[in-house]
């Protein structure tokens, strides 16, 4: 298994990019920056940790369409912490 999330990008223009996130339990988007503002929409249910670049960590429990936003500028790795696959959609506002 890689441990690396599978990310599938949707759709991308001049104004927005849509990118779907699959994750099996304990893959990683590896550690990023967000360039833009974004809003993510899970598809399934999940835990996710969220691994800030000083090390810290807070955990997180998705719901399957219960949408959050932030801005640009987080820097951030995010893992699968839970024991099934987890999907989620992540929009971001260019």
């Amino acid at each position: 298994m890689t441990t690396t999330a599978h990310a599938t990008t949707q759709h991308e223009d001049d104004r927005v990019r849509v990118t779907r996130w699959d994750f099996e339990p304990g893959q990683s988007t590896g550690n990023h920056v967000h360039v833009y503002d974004y809003v993510v929409v899970p598809v399934t249910d999940g835990r996710t940790r969220v691994i800030t670049p000083d090390g810290s960590s807070t955990v997180s429990e998705l719901r399957a369409g219960e949408s959050y936003a932030r801005p640009a500028g987080g820097e951030h790795e995010v893992v699968n912490a839970g024991t099934a696959p987890l999907a989620f959609v992540e929009i971001e506002v260019k």
